[in-house]
């Protein structure tokens, strides 16, 4: 049975072809280290880099591509921009639909003294900015929001949440693990001072590279220190971007790889990918809000989520049904609770989870069809 893949918010997959020939063609004829000496091949390593830094750059609108420093995900950028930056007395304002990339690293850091205030969302993720400009107290240090939820696909108003943010002074640090390389990003009109972006989903490159911007205009601790293949002859780390953040040999091959994704939707056009994710999203809206017994979650409009529809079909568990379309139709979706517990508490849906779907841009419209075909099957047998 052909599998089709309906977790793209999880990683993307397939990934253009252009990835694979990138990953390969670094580990089969190029293999240095970067920053690691003077030979050729590691000086190749460093072009890679220093490539895909600039590529970053003209994709977020930042100046400066030396202010991107790789990550070996989003999680460990995100742990970056708070960890690096939050202190004992400052406080925190979030959404209430946030990752555990961001909720686990606040639940510690408020055990250390930080002040964490989660902004109310609706029941379909929307959140409105006025309710964020409210919660800004004398003590705000920092607004951490994600761009789009990962169960519901909703798109928050990040542009003026940044407008609010940087009328207040505070630090704004957005989480795009579900909207870079689908939805425009642009930190200079966001006002966005740390975005933290992961390789490995809309960007279309491998697992294991990601990464974070720091603007100029604030610093931020190191979240690991070692080896960076500059000022070696200090035990101090180096104070400057982006080596005070890439301790150790990155993942060159995996940044190839995302270099080549990159590449891919340059070549494309961010908007007819959006476009093509959103007609996705439609079909499988008007489908299953069609099916006896399904439970959708998420805003109705489109044009305010990514592709990515979290539902429920009554009188059957969220893994059951997983299972079924898994093991009886070969299609590949994600059931539970979706590293969002908060954003299940939100929606309600924390007792029993949800069943997720999210099309990529490689999904046809003939498996959406075979996907609502085999729900309805599932429905008509309950």
């Amino acid at each position: 049975m052909t599998a089709i893949y309906m977790d793209n918010a999880a990683t993307s997959f397939p990934k253009p072809e252009s990835v694979y020939e990138a990953v390969d063609h670094f580990n089969r004829y190029m293999g240095g280290n970067p920053g690691r000496g003077s030979n050729q091949q590691t000086l190749e390593a460093g072009s890679v880099l220093l490539n895909t830094r600039e590529t970053l750059a003209r994709f977020f609108n930042i100046k400066d591509s030396a202010d991107i420093a790789f990550t070996l995900n989003i999680t460990e950028s995100i742990n970056t921009g708070l960890k690096g930056m939050l202190r004992a007395g400052d406080h925190v304002i979030t959404s209430s639909m946030e990752h555990n990339a961001v909720a686990r690293p606040l639940n510690v850091l408020r055990q250390h003294g930080i002040e964490w205030t989660q902004v109310a969302c609706s029941q379909d993720g929307s959140l409105d900015p006025e309710d964020v400009r409210r919660a800004i107290k004398k003590n705000t240090r920092m607004i951490c929001i994600l761009h789009a939820s990962n169960l519901t696909g909703t798109i928050m108003p990040i542009r003026e949440i940044g407008h609010i943010a940087r009328n207040a002074g505070v630090t704004f640090l957005v989480d795009s693990a579900q909207t870079a390389g689908v939805l425009p990003i642009d930190v200079e009109l966001d006002n966005i001072d740390i975005l933290t972006f992961t390789g490995h989903k809309g960007l279309l490159g491998p697992q294991g590279t990601g990464g974070i911007y720091i603007s100029p205009r604030i610093q931020v601790k190191p979240l690991k220190e070692g080896g960076t293949g500059s000022l070696s002859e200090y035990l101090e780390q180096p104070d400057f971007m982006p080596d005070i953040l890439e301790s150790g040999t990155l993942n060159t091959p995996g940044i190839a790889g995302l270099g080549a994704g990159l590449d891919f939707i340059a070549e494309q056009g961010l908007e007819k990918i959006k476009a093509r994710e959103q007609l996705l999203t439609n079909q499988l809206l008007d489908g299953l809000q069609q099916i006896p017994g399904v439970t959708l979650y998420g805003p109705a409009d489109s044009n305010r989520r990514t592709a990515v529809l979290a539902f429920n079909l009554d009188n059957m568990d969220c893994g059951e049904l997983s299972t079924y379309l898994d093991y009886e139709f070969g299609i590949t979706t994600r059931s539970g609770l979706h590293c969002s517990p908060l954003a299940h508490q939100t929606i309600g849906t924390l007792a029993q989870g949800a069943c997720r779907l999210s099309p990529g841009y490689f999904t046809e419209h003939a498996d959406v069809i075979k996907v609502l075909t085999a729900i309805d099957q599932l429905s008509r047998r309950l």
